[in-house]
């Protein structure tokens, strides 16, 4: 990294640049930003089969975080994405830490998330959100069929590959849905963002996480072909009205583009009520997810 980069990355040092290069990586430019973490483009030379690999080097800062954090989430995180494979997820290549650090390498998305793609290319076309939403929802499935639950599926942790497929990210706020007895845990912690969170959610009451993640899935669907958001408040109790009166609707120039099948898809995910929501099964199900398959 340059010199000025350096200034700007304090807690990239010398010494953590030499640990990673004890591993093969060099990091090439800062690529994303979260609260306690920071992601970089690297690169990592394989000497065996003389060849160098672009891949994604999360670096986790706990010096400042609190504990909760600490002892909480970051645990889960790391216990979680180390046990994942799936086509549709960010495959995570290797874990380790030094203090207070700890450095996540994973497979690196050259496209981007599904926000920068919306906003620099526009809505996209009924074909390509249903394939993509297809493959969030076989994420979704298998996570769900494991026991897990994202807890923070919004436009930002949905990577593009190379290849224009997609793949889920962050398992930040991720956890177990069940006990050792495998029985459900209901979830009491608010995660994820305000605009993309469920109405039990923001019923601040013991909610199930899965069926939480379907209602930010119908969002992520309702944001393919709108690039706005089907709620606009920053208020969560009026924000919870507007979501249990269904109070949303495509723009009238996108309902010419798109099948009522489509709107409907984004209806059975964005149910109010959770019980009678749809599961990712039953999208996977879906006539209009499997037409052209």
């Amino acid at each position: 990294m340059s010199n000025e980069e350096k200034e700007e990355e304090p807690f990239i040092t010398k010494s953590v640049e030499t640990a990673l290069s004890n591993k093969s990586i060099r990091l090439l430019k800062k690529i994303g930003e979260g609260t306690y973490a920071k992601v970089y483009l690297a690169r990592y030379k394989d000497g065996e089969k003389n060849q160098d690999t672009e891949l994604a080097c999360k670096i986790i800062d706990t010096s400042n975080a609190p504990q909760d954090f600490v002892k909480k989430f970051l645990p889960r995180e790391l216990d979680i994405i180390v046990k994942l494979n799936h086509p549709h997820i960010i495959n995570i290549q290797g874990v380790f830490h030094r203090k207070t650090q700890f450095f996540i390498l994973m497979e690196c998305a050259e496209n981007g998330d599904l926000l920068q793609h919306l906003l620099r290319h526009g809505e996209l076309t009924e074909r390509n959100g249903r394939m993509w939403i297809r493959q969030l929802a076989l994420a979704l499935q298998y996570l769900h069929s494991i026991k897990i639950a994202h807890r923070d599926l919004k436009c930002e942790n949905v990577l593009i590959s190379s290849n224009l497929n997609v793949k889920l990210s962050d398992f930040g706020f991720a956890r177990l849905c069940v006990d050792v007895n495998d029985h459900v845990v209901l979830s009491e912690t608010y995660c994820g963002s305000l605009s993309y969170a469920s109405p039990e959610v923001l019923r601040g009451e013991p909610y199930n996480p899965r069926q939480s993640d379907i209602w930010s899935l119908g969002i992520v669907l309702f944001v393919m072909y709108n690039v706005c958001m089907p709620f606009h408040d920053n208020h969560a109790k009026k924000l919870y009205i507007k979501q249990i009166n269904r109070m949303w609707k495509f723009k009238s120039e996108v309902l010419k583009k798109v099948s009522k099948e489509c709107v409907n898809a984004v209806d059975c995910m964005m149910e109010p009520n959770c019980d009678k929501r749809i599961t990712a099964a039953g999208i996977l199900k879906l006539e209009w997810i499997n037409r052209g398959m």
